[in-house]
């Protein structure tokens, strides 16, 4: 596989961080091009990063200059291939520009996530959803940019532990109550005298994300457009005071009667990418763990190099079928891990710019349509 330039934009910020961490050492991609707000261009990353992850800043990355956060506004090369981590506002401003710019921009935004003709892909699940990048204007022009985006972070570990259970038992209706951890809010994120001894009933926009994305995430690729799952979701979001991990409650009605050792081995044979050889795939993207008090944030966040969702406490539900705990870490799989692997899935497809031609047969296109 060729080593393509990567760009960051948002580099200085809590998931622009973990890209970093995430890409420093990957066999496919190499940062060139670091991008931040205006009041940071210019500067090395060094002075302008507060960093905040458990790993040292990269010797490399911290000599970097900051680019201006617009194409027009660099005067040397932009990388093709640009990861995204700007708030929601911003990147509806800057992420077109760079599509219309010929990039392929691989986002972890919100901003553009519903739109009709973006993938929201988890790539496990739907990454037949990726077709929809040749209904995109700017695609299907001379420049060949595109936008794929990945869900929101308490979005992504749901729908690897409910994928497998849909395909073989189908799902009628979904209740789910999520813990959320603190770095979900970013740097500095929720003030101390909020979060610490308490949990916060509420997180702008979470439940209506939720209640969407699960839909489009787990619906069919019709040709052109997405048919939504037409399962009822329900949603209460909470944040509480957990560096990382989200957790997640659920309770779940199924179309076809399931047993318990059916849905374990639903879980447990859901390996859609292992003969793909993804560098951030994990072996088994849903983790079952039969302790009573497990999972937990503390012992099991770092699942499958934090790329895994753990599940547990599967139980019959007296409201609706069953019910189990999830729990996925939100700034890796749920937010730069799951664009490094939406990255890794194109670049396996020879849809990045740039990319070397290999054949469409076999084991890449099966990828898509599986």
């Amino acid at each position: 596989m060729e080593r393509r330039k990567v760009g960051i934009l948002g580099a200085t910020g809590t998931v622009g961080q973990r890209f970093i961490q995430l890409l420093e050492a990957h066999p496919w991609f190499e940062i060139s091009w670091l991008a931040a707000s205006e009041r940071s261009a210019g500067k090395r990353f060094a002075d302008a990063c507060r960093w905040k992850l458990d790993t040292p800043m990269p010797a490399n990355i911290a000599e970097m200059v900051l680019q201006p956060n617009t194409p027009a506004a660099n005067t040397g090369e932009i990388p093709r291939v640009i990861f995204s981590s700007v708030d929601s506002d911003v990147a509806k401003e800057l992420e077109p520009l760079f599509v219309e710019a010929g990039c392929a921009v691989i986002s972890n935004s919100s901003a553009f996530r519903m739109s009709p003709d973006v993938p929201l892909v988890v790539p496990e699940v739907n990454a037949d959803h990726l077709d929809l990048i040749a209904t995109q204007a700017a695609h299907k022009s001379a420049n060949g940019g595109y936008l794929v985006t990945n869900p929101n972070c308490s979005a992504i570990g749901l729908v690897l532990a409910l994928k497998p259970l849909e395909e073989r038992f189908g799902i009628d209706a979904l209740f789910v109550t999520t813990m959320q951890a603190v770095s979900g809010a970013g740097y500095p994120g929720v003030p101390s005298l909020d979060i610490l001894g308490n949990v916060v009933p509420f997180i702008k926009n979470e439940e209506e994300k939720m209640q969407e994305e699960v839909g489009k995430l787990l619906g069919s690729f019709n040709g052109s457009g997405i048919d939504s799952l037409p399962a009822k979701v329900s949603a209460h979001c909470n944040r509480v005071a957990v560096i990382d991990g989200h957790t997640e409650c659920i309770s779940i009605k199924f179309t076809k009667p399931a047993t318990r050792e059916e849905i374990l081995d639903a879980w447990n044979e859901f390996q859609p990418l292992l003969a793909h050889h993804l560098p951030s795939a994990p072996e088994h993207p849903v983790l079952f763990t039969g302790a009573d008090d497990r999972p937990q944030p503390r012992l099991d966040v770092n699942a499958g190099r934090g790329m895994s969702t753990t599940v547990g406490r599967l139980r019959p539900c007296s409201l609706l079928d069953w019910k189990f705990v999830l729990l996925s870490h939100n700034t890796v799989r749920g937010a730069a891990g799951a664009a490094v692997l939406n990255a890794e899935v194109l670049a396996k497809l020879d849809k990045l710019p740039g990319a070397v031609k290999h054949s469409q047969t076999g084991a890449g296109r099966e990828l898509v349509t599986a």
